[in-house]
């Protein structure tokens, strides 16, 4: 019997089981729940107008390219191994336990900083609302000390009220979400038609102001806008049949999330000159400069209906790799109980959510959006890794989904993650080694004794 199977004999057995009642259909919606929030509200304008120009539709494709590696390599992993820790499961049955923590205190980071981050988005756009509704929450409640503010209560209000979701059960929280995604598909399929009626080719001239080297620079930017379909691959433990619907699930949502980028920044780009989008909302802005208010206003009430599913399924993907850890006693094993009433990991949600709420009203956007990419890139390199791998040690692992063409496509997933992950600033290094530092320090001296497979003599294959 290999490491991973006598794994999940030791993890499965302990505290019960989460509820499997998730379809494929609700996985696809977790996906874009997920992926679909601050990427098509913010920054399609943001790389059109420093980066692209009317070639961002290009960057949009590249990066999909780059993420459709990732995404494949996702999605044979999850249909094979399962787990709700994600690419911490995939990690542990590639390469032993030391690789599988360093990647789950990634997907940590990853999942924390990036709820912090989009919450605090998302304070933004509803500050705005309530301004054009008369009210006003005063400025020093609107940002973090770091800012001049005091407190930023309408982020922490929404992680707050989310977390109250979740903790009420994953099929309430797949009902909430797939309203939301409802709400936001119908605000895009709104500015399709409104911006179709006004399209102006000379827009597009030139189509490449910046060169091939903006192309590929606009890519790198927008490839943060794909983030959030790894979070489909956490929910493997309650869905109804992992086997097919996770690598649906996570292949479906890329897809049509990708399609959905290609048509709504090839139709911005087309009714507005590229160097006017550099702007906080630019889909929102160019419909109100055009003279369509209302449509502008409901694009408005899309993006903060977009981000909100976003800080959901991120606390929801938090959740399910820290119970996970905690399960195998690599985290501390108070998290690992599953509430009975509601079927969720109460516990976790509480911690998990008071610190992302706290990180919130305290930090400024920049400095937690920072912290959000190279866990995420270094955990795709992994999960790429963890392909190839498998393949030559347990080439008898029974694969419902295959990607093709197997190794070259997850070996170019690791070559176009690992060049964004090296392209990224000096900063944003030196704090991951700090937050590894962390992590390993945690390991050491908790992790590494209390490991139920170390425990158990299992941890050698």
């Amino acid at each position: 019997m290999d490491l991973f199977s006598k794994k999940m004999i030791v993890s499965e057995s302990e505290h019960g089981k989460l509820r499997r009642c998730l379809s494929s259909f609700d996985l696809i919606l977790f996906g874009i729940g997920a992926i679909i929030g601050a990427g098509i509200f913010v920054l399609t304008g943001i790389a059109a107008a420093t980066h692209a120009g009317p070639a961002v539709v290009l960057s949009y494709v590249l990066a999909g390219i780059a993420c459709s590696f990732a995404a494949l390599s996702y999605a044979e992993l999850a249909s094979s191994i399962g787990g709700s820790g994600s690419a911490y499961n995939y990690a542990y049955a590639s390469f032993g336990e030391l690789i599988a923590w360093i990647i789950g205190w990634d997907l940590i980071l990853e999942y924390a900083a990036g709820a912090c981050t989009v919450a605090i988005g998302w304070s933004g756009y509803m500050n705005n609302a309530l301004s054009v509704l008369g009210l006003h929450i005063p400025d020093a409640f609107q940002k973090g000390p770091l800012e001049g503010g005091i407190l930023n209560v309408s982020a922490m209000s929404i992680v707050a009220l989310l977390t109250l979701i979740l903790i009420l059960g994953v099929k309430q929280s797949a009902r909430f979400n797939a309203v939301i995604v409802s709400i936001k598909l119908a605000v895009i399929v709104i500015f399709i038609a409104v911006a179709a009626t006004e399209v102006n080719f000379k827009y597009w001239h030139p189509f490449m102001p910046f060169g091939w080297s903006g192309v590929v620079s606009g890519a790198a930017l927008v490839f943060f806008a794909y983030i959030g379909f790894d979070a489909v691959s956490t929910a493997a433990e309650e869905a109804k049949d992992p086997q097919r619907g996770l690598s649906i699930g996570i292949i479906g949502s890329l897809f049509v999330c990708t399609l959905i980028y290609i048509v709504v920044s090839g139709l911005l780009t087309a009714i507005a000159d590229y160097s006017t989008l550099n702007v906080k909302s630019p889909v929102a802005q160019t419909l109100l400069n055009l003279g369509h208010t209302f449509s502008g206003g409901l694009v408005s009430f899309g993006a903060i209906a977009g981000l909100t599913s976003v800080i959901l399924l991120f606390i929801y993907g938090l959740s399910r790799v820290f119970f996970a850890m905690s399960r195998d006693g690599l985290l501390f094993e108070f998290f690992s109980e599953i509430n009975p009433i509601t079927q969720t990991p109460v516990r976790i949600l509480v911690f998990g959510g008071s610190i992302i709420a706290l990180a919130a009203g305290l930090t400024p956007i920049g400095l937690m959006a920072e912290m959000v990419n190279i866990g995420t890139l270094s955990a795709f390199i992994i999960v790429c890794a963890g392909v190839i791998v498998l393949r030559k040690t347990h080439p008898e692992l029974i694969r419902p989904f295959k990607i093709p063409f197997s190794p070259y496509i997850p070996f170019f997933g690791i070559l176009s993650c690992g060049y964004l992950m090296i392209s990224l600033p000096l900063a944003t290094w030196l704090r991951f080694i700090v937050w590894m530092t962390i992590g390993l320090v945690i390991y050491f001296s908790y992790g590494y004794y209390h490991s139920k497979l170390r425990g158990a003599g299992l941890t050698k294959r």
